[in-house]
């Protein structure tokens, strides 16, 4: 399926011995990743595009192997954009917009992720995660010879930490051995099962699902099926009780089974019996090839805090969901947006450590979200009573000729940015303007010309004002603030006047590192701009 630099067969990052290891004391590093996965990797490029230095340590020396995820979101390439590696992950993902949910074999309705026009990147894109690690990995070798500070060491496994007063000391087993280093933040994005959480003892608040679902990625040239989202409630062809169908590169197939709780797993994940159940799927006849196959059950937990003195976790190591809604990786680089720049503006001295509560306040307001949405999802795909069921099926028998039922049919609801509604670092909304570009909210996009207007805000503050007078440069709290000036009179499609200005003339947004609205006013006033700027950087 891959060519051998996507798989761990090939050592991206072989070990070789650090200095590190023979130093007569122990090393201290500005920042230590642990996990060299997507979101340890996004984290590593966040910070050294900012200039900190980070060290990556992973177990492994390669990317991992399998599919895994394979459904990243706009916002997630957004992000991989700001990084450098979003437009290669686009050109070689298969791109979709629409989903079609079934039941038995009639089409209830259908959806767009994505309907209106005007955005650089695609509501969906999927692709087997080795490639998007891999991209992410390129991108990490190109800083690396631009002079970024960042270093990846591959067998390097983290076998215990110790919280000290201004450091964390982090003991590694090498194929050379242990040694010791320092580190002044450490990050863990070391995955669900997550070491570092184990040695911490600290554990998840939630629950797990009682069903099973079978995974079974093959590769087969198929023409029938569109690059589109399918989902079969109840399917006649018997291979489970619900079943899922997307597309990846290189004409490979994921499949998703719903195969129930009571299952022996050893026997189901025998290639003869995945074979049933896709030969019941396909059809007599069809050709394919066995990619890639693992079950899993539905979890929906995530850590108390993740933040706990100088130790952040992110990604799966903080919080854990369905994979219907494709909510996992996606917040996860979430996550790494949302700590990458407090991070950096408390390095740097230009904010308060006290800035960093907020990335715990902000990152479990979004995965409460991601936890709600997914447990409706589970609890409409797997119906726990008998009342539930009945009511699930009536649902779906009415979508099919009813719109009002439409929006009631929960085959996963996709992932999609998170508002940090309540936030400490909003200021209080001015303009009543759309709410999709509130405080709290990430900036819509907008195309300019032959641009767009995420790529043109970038990752620091940014004044954007729309037909509104201000300064072209404000300095305040230490930190510098420069204006994007925009006009309706260049727009023209309409979309910046409707995504930010609505029913209004002219409007002022103060726009924080991350593309998230930190406030927004009719016109620009020098205090309550000035206000506003303390407020996001935590000093107010």
């Amino acid at each position: 399926m891959f060519d051998d630099r996507y798989t761990l067969a090939y050592k991206r990052y072989p070990y070789k011995k650090s200095a590190d290891q023979d130093a007569a004391s122990p090393v201290r590093h500005p920042v230590v990743v642990m996990g060299g996965g997507p979101i340890g990797i996004a984290t590593a490029l966040d910070l050294g595009r900012q200039g900190i230095p980070t060290l990556v340590l992973d177990d492994h020396e390669g990317v991992g192997m399998g599919s895994r995820a394979i459904c990243f979101a706009k916002r997630c390439l957004e992000v991989a954009g700001r990084y450098g590696c979003g437009k290669p992950m686009v050109d070689k993902g298969v791109v979709w917009n629409i989903g079609k949910v079934f039941n038995k074999d009639d089409q209830v309705f259908e959806f767009n992720l994505l309907p209106e026009e005007g955005h650089e990147y695609p509501a969906f894109i999927n692709m087997q995660q080795p490639y998007y690690e891999s991209f992410q990995l390129d991108r990490f070798e190109e800083l690396q010879k631009d002079g970024a500070p960042i270093e990846i060491r591959g067998k390097n496994r983290v076998d215990s930490v110790e919280e000290h007063d201004g450091y964390v000391t982090v003991n590694i087993m090498t194929p050379d051995g242990p040694y010791q280093i320092e580190a002044e933040w450490l990050v863990g994005c070391d995955g669900a099962s997550s070491p570092l959480r184990t040695m911490l003892d600290l554990d998840f608040t939630g629950k797990v699902f009682q069903d099973s679902f079978l995974i079974a990625d093959i590769k087969m040239k198929n023409d029938d099926f569109p690059t589109e989202r399918w989902f079969w409630f109840e399917p006649t062809h018997g291979g489970g009780a619900s079943t899922l169908l997307h597309k990846q590169p290189d004409d490979v197939w994921r499949v998703d089974f719903q195969i129930g709780w009571d299952v022996d797993r050893k026997e189901e994940m025998k290639e003869e019996n995945i074979r049933r159940r896709l030969d019941a799927f396909l059809g007599e006849g069809v050709e394919y090839d066995m990619v890639w196959s693992s079950i899993y059950t539905f979890q929906c937990k995530r850590m108390d805090s993740f933040r706990h003195g100088r130790i952040f976790f992110a990604g799966d190591a903080a919080h854990q969901v369905s994979p219907f809604g494709a909510r996992g990786a996606n917040s996860g680089m979430q996550d790494v947006d949302n700590l990458g720049w407090k991070l950096g503006m408390v390095m740097r001295g230009e904010a308060p450590e006290s800035l960093l509560d907020s990335y715990d306040f902000e990152r479990v307001h979004g995965a409460d979200e991601n936890i709600m949405n997914s447990t409706r999802s589970t609890d409409f795909i797997t119906p726990k009573s008998e009342m539930s069921r009945v009511l699930r099926d009536a649902v779906l028998d009415l979508s099919e000729k009813h719109e009002f039922a439409r929006p009631m049919v929960n085959s996963g609801r996709l992932s999609v940015p998170c508002t940090y509604d309540g936030s400490p670092l909003n200021s209080a909304d001015a303009l009543d303007g759309p709410a999709r570009s509130r405080p709290g909210s990430v900036c819509p996009d907008a195309p300019l010309g032959d641009e767009f207007l995420l790529s043109k805000l970038g990752d620091k503050f940014i004044l954007l004002t729309i037909d509104a007078d201000a300064p072209d440069v404000i300095e305040e709290a230490g930190i510098q603030v420069e204006r994007l000036a925009l006009s309706t009179a260049d727009d023209k499609t309409g979309a910046l006047r409707e995504r930010y200005l609505g029913d209004n003339e002219k409007a002022v947004y103060l726009i924080r590192p991350d593309q998230h609205v930190a406030a927004r006013r009719p016109s620009y006033d020098e205090n309550q701009i000035r206000a506003a700027i303390r407020r996001a950087i935590g000093k107010e």
